[in-house]
């Protein structure tokens, strides 16, 4: 086996052409063993097999110096630079996240999930390179569906003033994490079918020389042409044809569904886990029929169609009603400003991570013009995505804290839908909704269907003594903490539905002073600049007590949620023993 005696890139440069290849199909083997258990990035990583062993075959790397952008395809690299164990043996898949990661290499540059990043971070690389006079390769990886990306666009124009060594190489799959969107799609399209010769380019366009390689999965040809690049004196693009998914047939067939997948069994394909209602299934149904009644309803995207539930089946029965910019939240974002101010309803839904790419746009172009657009903010959750590049819980500072918007959240299936169809049919204010993401609940719980009475808590259970204002789907847990002071405590206290993230129901804070000691808030996000923190502001020169429950501020990576909801106190045994520590 070849795979298990290379320790570093240096392993690679003694083999041959046919050892290589031979390597690259135990690399794949390996790729599925692991990725069949844990699930993880399959299609991207596939395809990318031979164009990462060529890279380390040519060049010097860690002194040549590799970005991947996203990191979806790097899997193979980190076979290749030590961590091969973490793909072949199963007491080591935990060893190295599904990211490059300085701390586990000197081979990873950077810690990068989020897309469209990995031209502007080589650039700096080698702008760094040329102001000491050394002189290494910096090689920047980037996938098509990530050009759509403003950031990318960027680093691209920038690369093309330089006049040292630079090499982009555009792993070209036509394929996003869906199908690719975009008028540059079509130049990318006419490159490929003209061998990289037709005059229109949009990389020369920015400057840059330009190769093109139609078969990027074939290693012989990428040793050629990353030779040919190899110590370059001017920014150059190698444009390479490569299948995603390739080697594993269910990825080839199925590209958009193979993207990322949960475990699954390799011979027939199907996934391990199953699973029951969720919200992007809800959302997606919800819209599609919303759609139907009504043609000024728009769902909008960037790139992640299916976190709201809409399949490839579900974009083509909504027709020009759905659309998907790409990866380009920015401009989604200012796109269903325009939308809504010319008499539209648009819904713009993405990932908690992925709105961070957004606040300029949510500031000036939506709420400065306060425009009643609605964005479904999915994933803002310690229960959501735990790497460190995509965690959801940095979302209530971020937006709450803007003019003009509501932000809302919801406790159940029946309150989401109901904040979600008052939000489009609504023309007053832009309107922000944060997707439960601990199961989808339903209960018997009183719903409103109107919230335009803003800042309006919702009181459920009237008590004495503590008030618990639970937020979102940490209202569950708000329930919880009512029982157990019930039962340790012997006494009821309030059960406060906030319902609104961006202000303060002062009447109701106020009456509160009235026959109770203490507050405690709960919300699934960090505390700093949080609501919690709004509440404890407002009661600050008064005699009641507050506490706040949430995460503090930090990194975390590959976390247990019941760990860090330890670790930060909020259990309700720990709340029990902290109203207890009061005095009340």
């Amino acid at each position: 086996m070849y795979l298990e005696k290379i320790n570093s890139p240096k392993d690679l440069k003694e083999m041959n052409i046919e050892e290589l290849k031979k390597l690259a199909d135990e690399m794949r083997a390996a790729l599925l063993n692991r990725l069949s258990k844990t699930g993880g990035h399959i299609g991207p990583n596939l395809g990318m097999v031979e164009a990462i062993i060529a890279m380390h075959y040519v060049f010097n790397s860690p002194v040549d110096k590799f970005v991947f952008d996203v990191s979806h395809q790097s899997y193979p690299h980190k076979m290749l630079t030590g961590r091969k164990d973490a793909y072949l043996y199963e007491e080591h898949f935990h060893d190295v996240s599904g990211y490059t990661n300085p701390e586990e290499s000197e081979h990873d540059m950077f810690n990068v999930g989020h897309t469209s990043t990995s031209v502007s971070l080589a650039s700096g690389l080698a702008k760094a390179r040329d102001l000491k006079n050394d002189n290494e390769n910096i090689v920047a990886v980037i996938g098509d569906g990530s050009l759509s990306g403003g950031e990318a666009l960027e680093g691209l124009d920038f690369a093309g003033d330089l006049n040292s060594n630079f090499i982009v190489v555009v792993n070209d799959n036509d394929m996003s994490i869906a199908e690719n969107h975009g008028g540059l799609y079509k130049n990318l399209k006419k490159l490929r079918e003209s061998n990289g010769t037709h005059e229109c380019n949009l990389f020369k366009a920015m400057g840059l020389d330009y190769i093109y390689e139609n078969e990027g999965n074939n290693i012989e040809n990428l040793i050629e042409v990353f030779t040919k690049v190899k110590d370059i004196n001017h920014p150059i693009v190698v444009h390479i044809n490569t299948q995603k998914g390739k080697g594993f047939k269910f990825a080839e067939e199925n590209k958009e569904n193979w993207h990322w997948n949960f475990p699954f069994d390799i011979e027939t394909g199907k996934v391990s886990l199953s699973f029951g209602e969720d919200y992007g299934s809800i959302t997606g149904e919800y819209l599609l029929n919303k759609m139907k009644k009504d043609p000024k309803v728009t769902a909008v995207v960037a790139g992640v169609p299916t976190n709201i539930g809409f399949t490839s089946e579900k974009r083509k029965e909504a027709g020009k009603q759905f659309i998907d910019v790409g990866i380009a939240e920015e401009h989604a974002v200012a796109m269903i400003s325009g939308i809504a101010k010319n008499g539209c309803k648009p819904v713009f839904a993405t990932y908690s991570s992925f709105i961070q790419r957004t606040y300029d746009q949510i500031s000036q172009d939506l709420c400065i013009n306060n425009n009643p657009a609605t964005i479904l903010v999915n994933g803002a959750s310690i229960y959501s995505m735990n790497d460190v590049t995509h965690l959801g819980i940095f979302d209530i500072p971020l937006i709450s804290n803007i003019p003009n918007i509501v932000y809302l959240a919801p406790t159940s299936k029946d309150e989401y839908l109901a904040m979600l169809d008052w939000s489009i049919e609504q023309t007053q204010y832009p309107v922000a909704i944060r997707i439960p993401s601990n199961d989808v609940i339903s209960d018997n719980r009183h719903v409103d269907t109107d919230y335009s009475n803003i800042n309006k808590y919702q009181m459920d259970v009237k008590g004495s003594k503590v008030a618990i204002l639970a937020l979102g789907d940490f209202y569950q847990l708000g329930e919880e903490v009512l029982r157990e002071i019930e039962k340790e405590l012997g006494f009821t206290p309030t059960l406060i539905n906030p319902r609104y993230i961006t202000g303060l129901d002062k009447k109701m804070l106020t009456e509160l002073q009235n026959n109770h000691d203490m507050v405690i808030t709960l919300e699934d996000g960090i505390l700093n600049g949080g609501f919690g923190e709004k509440i404890a502001s407002f009661y600050g020169t008064t005699d009641m007590k507050v506490k706040n429950y949430g995460f503090k501020k930090e990194f975390i990576d590959r976390y247990e949620v019941n760990e860090i909801m330890e670790e930060n106190g909020i259990t309700k045994e720990q709340i029990i023993k902290d109203i207890l520590s009061c005095n009340l």
